[in-house]
């Protein structure tokens, strides 16, 4: 990786997951994935999100992805249709560092798509882009992304909440790391969830 780029362009498979870059053939369905309040609420994506701001949103990502100066990929099952989206920004190579992002289809959810996502990106930060540090920025009232941060082996630092001003308001966000060793596979996190629920059996 050169000292100031991030990789392009990149496909990333894994877990029944395949992460590409955005198409300007995905505009219809960026538009109807992104025009909804819940994303709006969590993000500071203009609402209400038109066919314009569509069309800006893929311009500045293709700017970024050949820039490399961010990963922005979109999240797919079939490397056909866009189901969400997982980035990774914020690069400091010094610190060895960068924050990482996801959001998913209403109509996608409770599939294991953001934490499928989540863990392929966080695992090639680590293992490709030598990255030790992964940070996520989410809001205290974000249950459902918050649940997919532990899934994915993140862990609240007990840093102060960073401001967000957004479309809904504004936004206090907590920051995660990732643990060390915790970028699993969709089989790790499915462990995961039976020792929470079920405790540790010997």
């Amino acid at each position: 990786m050169a000292a100031s780029r991030l990789p392009y362009p990149l496909t990333l498979t894994g877990d029944g997951i395949i992460l590409r870059e955005w198409r300007s053939e995905d505009l219809d369905d960026l538009v109807r994935m992104l025009d909804e309040p819940e994303i709006a609420r969590w993000s500071p994506m203009p609402s209400p999100f038109d066919v314009e701001a569509g069309i800006d949103y893929l311009k500045r990502c293709y700017q970024s992805r050949v820039g490399g100066r961010r990963i922005q990929l979109a999240i797919t099952t079939d490397g056909a249709r866009p189901l969400g989206e997982v980035t990774l920004f914020g690069v400091d190579l010094g610190l060895r560092e960068a924050e990482l992002g996801y959001l998913v289809d209403a109509q996608e959810r409770r599939r294991g798509l953001a934490s499928g996502a989540l863990s392929l990106l966080s695992a090639y930060a680590r293992s490709s882009l030598h990255l030790n540090r992964l940070l996520l920025r989410i809001d205290a009232r974000n249950a459902g992304s918050a649940a997919v941060a532990q899934r994915c082996g993140y862990r609240l630092t007990g840093e102060p909440p960073i401001l967000q001003e957004g479309p809904y308001g504004s936004s206090r966000l907590d920051t995660w790391e990732l643990v060390e060793g915790q970028a699993g596979t969709r089989r790790d996190r499915l462990k995961n969830v039976a020792a929470r629920r079920y405790g540790r059996r010997t």
